[in-house]
């Protein structure tokens, strides 16, 4: 796997293996367009040096004799130099490192800076002395006495970590202050410029010269490759069987995770005569941008293509038609889908639909139109029945006992659905939650949350409990894992971000992998700050092994497994140290205190070190000087760029500082920011991607100021602080102030604050006015980790603007974060119109799904919001260019409209989105049948058959009852189907008229004689012209009406209305009916009705002669004769 992942040495180069920069990249590409000279001149001598031929030209050293890492440059041109370094990499096929030759860039004599050259190599020699003798050793030349050297190799012994701290840092001259940051000296030493040595040190991503990339730069094709990782990445990609993987943000979890999911797949790729089977691997998240991140970077790593739409600026973790690729079952999947990368959502739900009885919840393919999924993390999904925490905070919150008070309601939440529900004990409980003595009788060491409120919080799950089953509603907890599974298990299984799951969650995820050395479960639990979680990486691991136990146990002939290796990242490739260090502060300060609060890590560090953080405090409303601090003094409005941000506590806080300062830039709550480094307008894990240069900037506006934890309490972290400070900072003890309130909050709050200062990568600003930080900023201060500006001293300007394009990025990031609002001021800065009225529309639908549903003295107000989104969708449908775009939008127009309840409009909607099932459905609630069928006739096929079915069934149903048998026999196959669905109905009329229409009269009329519709089947065999045995059926059925009406001894005067109607209407069939055709005795009994009907005496008399003779015979016509005429 180790070859498979990496690609050879360009054809022609030597033993040196060359890697090189992004830049050295660019350089190269821009120089074959530019000046193929020159770069036919780079290309050799790279190829030079790859030989190892280091004369004086090639070998030249640019830094200072003093500095004992040295960086060299190679003479190309007159005025062009490759500037390279001798580095000492981990060799792909064997257990050794080897020298290689690492190019930094291509520059001109006036561009090479030979002071920040001396500072990185002074930065690289900290990295050790073992590092040192590696990268300065020289092996001894091929021929004696030339200067073509082979590289050295070494025994596989990882470099030391890097220990450079800002007080050791050289001294920088006047003549490169640009190369400095000019606002911060720590003792008399200017710190170098994070813009260059961050840039070269760690954004910097260095991949192999190979024939591969040499190709793709001579064709002018944009290519990823994979790239040099540390040594301890590289042990993780290579380790062969299951592993645990901690590690804070920026650490490189995801990228050791994706660089072993791309070697086993090059390996196999490379041997398939080996193994005809593709190795099933399985990447598994809660996000769903992030799936999608991976998988796009992964398919360019293969320099593969995948024929998927793009698609367009719309929100991937909602999208109806997300991974529509895969098939609904599990058991569906083939090798073809693999590598795989989804959602736990997706693929619970995939595993749920190859269930026998699923557990009758909905899923993400059928989310309901108000609240739907918006989040592919569980606990802020909105979807049809689905209790999201906005649910449970808008809709059972309220609901719930006075106990409530003065709990905070995620807390509250996430002991439910991580504890009560969602810890291991639950999978063994009939009920699948712990049981009120179990609850009661947790470790408080380990469970501290609510140790000593347990039969209140148990009071209020019973009312959760009887509430959502009176609402029929369930909660991420409600999907366990399932037995009985179908369709091939997976090889390997990838969980990432796994802090975002409940523990119950891993046991459905190990169930599904048939490999107990393929898992890899990677994760942060100092990350954790989502609601509806409660994890530790022990918890986990605990879980695991017991459950490998029990399975080894179940299955005797099963591989045993070897104990999965937990392996700690702690550099951080992300920020530089002096906001590492200050983050990592918080994390001491939690471990301090709550030391089962996260898992406990190794102290993260950073490459190079950087500006700390600035904590501006003693300002008030009188001497905050927003012009200076915000605009500069120049005295003109200055906004801030799009990469800057000012992070607020919550929401009236963000409107109360718009209110101050205007809208200056994006201004977001720290919830908003969650997943957002301003430093990379990538994915917040996107830690494997190349990264931008940009100087990233974040203010951390007064976080403290508005803290439910008072500033006595806050004082108990200065216990922290060395003891000799102390004296003149006395501090309370834990315990004299951990109430149960402290110890909820001030544990969430620090989890924050360390979110809010990850967020920046170079620059952090922080500014609080307020008394309750004092106790952070001193705890700070004594360590050194941030800077102080107070009144009086000179105040940095933070402000500066950003180009057209930069704000476009940063508003795509935005968006794809669902950050609405503040991607509307973004696009709206890069003057991209249709893109703001886009992210508008979905900022007018997040408010409105704020307007609660119970609230009907605001169903007004409801209304017009849900008709402003389904407005604006409309209109950004009209203007989209990609399909997947425009049927997005209409797809939440119409979700809107079906709020609105304007069922027409909604099926219009769903029907231009391709949502044909709901489209249906909704022109079927609007009652117009017409558009049903032909919706149903059209797109059956893309259709849920079973919703097709019965819309069928019912617009067949509508059709005969309005009579309307020509469009209702159009949906049948042939009379006999028609005939067994009247039938099935009980619409008897309708198959009178259907075997009417089939010119089956006698069966017709049949049916009305069982129904007692005597005349009905008169008049229906009178139709038959043809028959004379109809005719004669006709005539029986009439006498049957006369004597039915007119039995003996009633005379017409003596009927009720409703017989004198029923007596009208049969003498009129009774014209009808060709008497000739009938046997003499129907005749005559027939016209003796008719001449009693018209009061006929002579008539009757006539006939009563001619029937005389059969008195005898028939004494009883006899006597109806004589009483009617009075004899």
């Amino acid at each position: 796997m180790r070859a498979a992942l990496y690609f050879d040495s360009a054809e022609g180069f030597g033993q040196w293996r060359i890697l090189i920069s992004g830049r050295a990249n660019r350089n190269l590409r821009q120089l074959r367009n530019k000046d193929i000279t020159l770069f036919k001149i780079t290309l050799k001598k790279i190829r030079e040096l790859s030989n190892g031929h280091f004369s004086d030209d090639n070998q030249k050293r640019l830094t200072g004799a003093n500095i004992l890492i040295p960086i060299y440059e190679a003479k190309m041109t007159r005025d062009s130099r490759l500037v390279y370094q001798v580095d000492c990499v981990p060799d792909y096929d064997s257990q050794v490192e080897c020298q290689a030759i690492k190019v930094f860039g291509i520059y001109t004599h006036a561009q090479i800076n030979k002071h920040l050259w001396d500072n990185m190599g002074y930065q690289l020699s900290h990295k050790g002395r073992e590092y040192l003798r590696r990268c300065t050793f020289r092996a001894e030349p091929v021929h004696k006495g030339d200067k073509v050297v082979p590289p050295a190799s070494f025994p596989a012994v990882p470099p030391s970590d890097l220990k450079a701290t800002s007080e050791e840092l050289p001294i920088i001259s006047d003549d490169v202050r640009e190369e400095v940051c000019q606002d911060l000296t720590v003792s008399g030493y200017l710190l170098i410029s994070v813009l260059k040595l961050h840039e070269i040190l760690v954004l910097e991503k260095f991949v192999v010269f190979s024939q591969a990339l040499l190709k793709s730069i001579l064709a002018d094709q944009e290519a990823i490759y994979v790239f040099q990782v540390s040594p301890h990445e590289q042990e993780i990609i290579e380790h062969a069987h299951s592993c645990f993987v901690q590690g804070r943000s920026g650490t490189g979890k995801t990228t050791t995770m994706l660089f072993k999911m791309l070697g086993i797949e090059n390996s196999w790729q490379q041997n398939r005569e080996l193994r005809p089977e593709r190795p099933r691997q399985l990447f598994v998240t809660q996000s769903r941008m992030l799936a999608d991140k991976v998988e796009e970077y992964f398919i360019k790593l293969l320099q593969s293509l995948k024929n998927r739409e793009e698609a367009g600026l719309v929100d991937q973790d909602e999208a109806a038609n997300w991974r529509d690729d895969l098939p609904r079952r599990f058991s569906e999947l083939s090798d073809s889908h693999f590598p795989m990368f989804i959602t736990f959502d997706k693929l619970s739900a995939m595993i749920e639909a190859d269930m026998d009885h699923p557990s009758s919840i909905a899923t993400e393919e059928n989310p309901g139109p108000d609240q739907e999924a918006v989040s592919s993390e569980y606990m802020l999904q909105r979807r049809k029945s689905f209790i999201s925490f906005d649910v449970f905070r808008e809709e059972y919150w309220a609901h719930f006992p006075q106990l409530i008070k003065g709990l905070d309601v995620s807390l509250v939440f996430s002991e439910f659905l991580g504890v009560i529900k969602g810890s291991e004990m639950t999978l063994d409980m009939e009920s699948h939650f712990l049981d009120h003595d179990t609850y009661l009788n947790l470790s408080t060491r380990t469970q501290a949350t609510f140790s000593s409120k347990r039969k209140e919080i148990y009071t209020l799950f019973e009312t959760y409990l009887k509430m959502k089953r009176d609402r029929r509603e369930y909660d991420a907890a409600d999907r366990v894992a399932q037995h009985g599974m179908k369709g091939q298990k997976i090889d390997f299984l990838y969980v990432d971000e796994v802090q975002d799951n409940m523990l119950i969650d891993a046991k459905l995820l190990r169930a599904i992998c048939r490999n107990p050395d393929g898992q890899f479960w990677a994760g942060d639990t100092a990350q954790t700050i989502s609601v509806g979680s409660s994890f530790r990486f022990d918890d986990l691991k605990a879980f695991l092994y017991r459950n490998e136990e029990q399975l080894k146990h179940q299955f005797a002939q099963m591989i045993v497994p070897r104990q999965p290796k937990s392996f700690q990242l702690v550099t951080n490739f992300r920020s530089h140290g002096g906001i590492v260090r200050c983050a990592h502060s918080i994390i001491v300060l939690i471990t301090k205190f709550w030391p089962y609060a996260i898992d406990i890590l190794p102290e993260e560090k950073g490459i190079v070190d950087g500006i700390k953080p600035v904590f501006f405090s003693g300002w008030d409303q009188d001497n905050v000087r927003y012009e200076s601090f915000l605009f500069g003094t120049a005295g003109h409005h200055i906004e801030f760029g799009a990469h800057q941000c000012i992070l607020v506590r919550n929401e009236a806080a963000k409107e109360k500082f718009r209110e101050q300062v205007g809208d200056i830039g994006l201004i977001m709550t720290l919830y908003e920011s969650k997943g957002l480094e301003f430093n990379d307008v990538r994915s917040s894990s996107d830690d494997f991607a190349f990264r931008d240069n940009e100087d990233f900037q974040v203010l951390i506006y007064n976080f403290f100021e508005d803290s439910s934890v008072d500033v006595a309490q806050w004082r108990v972290v200065l216990n922290a602080i060395d003891r000799s400070q102390r004296e003149k900072n006395p501090a309370p003890t834990f315990d004299e102030i951990a109430t149960q309130g402290f110890v909820q909050k001030c544990a969430d709050f620090l989890k924050f604050l360390y979110v809010a200062i990850t967020r920046a990568r170079k620059h952090c600003w922080i500014f609080d006015r307020s008394k309750t930080a004092e106790p952070m900023r001193i705890y700070w201060s004594s360590g050194s980790l941030v800077q102080n500006c107070t009144p009086g001293t000179d105040v940095p300007q933070l402000a500066v603007s950003s180009t057209p394009e930069e704000w476009a990025k940063m508003a795509k990031t935005l968006f794809s974060h669902k950050r609405y609002f503040q991607a509307m001021h973004s696009y709206e800065r890069a003057g991209m119109v249709r893109e703001k009225a886009i992210a508008h529309a979905y900022h007018f639908r997040e408010l409105a799904r704020g307007i609660p549903v119970r609230n009907h003295s605001g169903n007004n107000e409801r209304r017009n919001a849900y008709t402003k989104v389904a407005e604006a969708f409309l209109a950004s449908a009209q203007v989209a260019t990609i399909s997947r775009e425009r049927s997005e939008y209409y797809r939440i127009a119409a979700e809107a409209f079906v709020v609105l309840e304007d069922h027409a409009k909604a099926a219009q909607a769903f029907e231009k989105a391709s949502k044909f099932t709901e489209a249906a459905q909704h022109y079927r609630h609007a009652g117009m049948f017409d558009e049903t069928v032909s919706v149903i006739k059209c797109h059956g096929d893309a259709m849920d058959s079973v919703v097709a079915s019965k819309l069928t069934d019912v617009a067949r149903y509508y059709y005969l009852q309005e009579g309307n048998f020509k469009k209702a026999s159009s949906l049948f196959s042939d009379t006999e189907e028609e005939l067994e669905f009247v039938r099935d109905c009980d619409l008897d009329i309708a198959e009178v008229k259907i075997l009417v229409g089939r010119s089956r009269f006698i069966e017709a009329a049949d049916l009305h004689i069982r129904e007692n519709r005597t005349l009905d089947a008169v008049e229906v065999l009178l139709m038959d012209k043809t028959s004379k045995e109809t005719a004669q059926r006709a005539s029986e059925s009439l006498l049957r009406a006369f004597w039915n009406v007119l039995p003996f001894g009633v005379l017409p005067n003596q009927l009720s209305d409703g017989s004198r109607t029923s007596l009208r209407r049969a003498m009129l069939l009774l014209n009808k009916l060709d008497l000739s055709i009938l046997e003499e005795r129907t005749q005559r009994e027939l016209q003796m009705f008719t001449a009693i009907y018209k009061d006929d005496i002579a008539q009757l008399m006539t006939l009563g002669t001619k029937i005389f003779t059969q008195i005898k015979t028939d004494p009883l016509l006899f006597s109806a004769l004589t009483t009617s005429s009075g004899i």
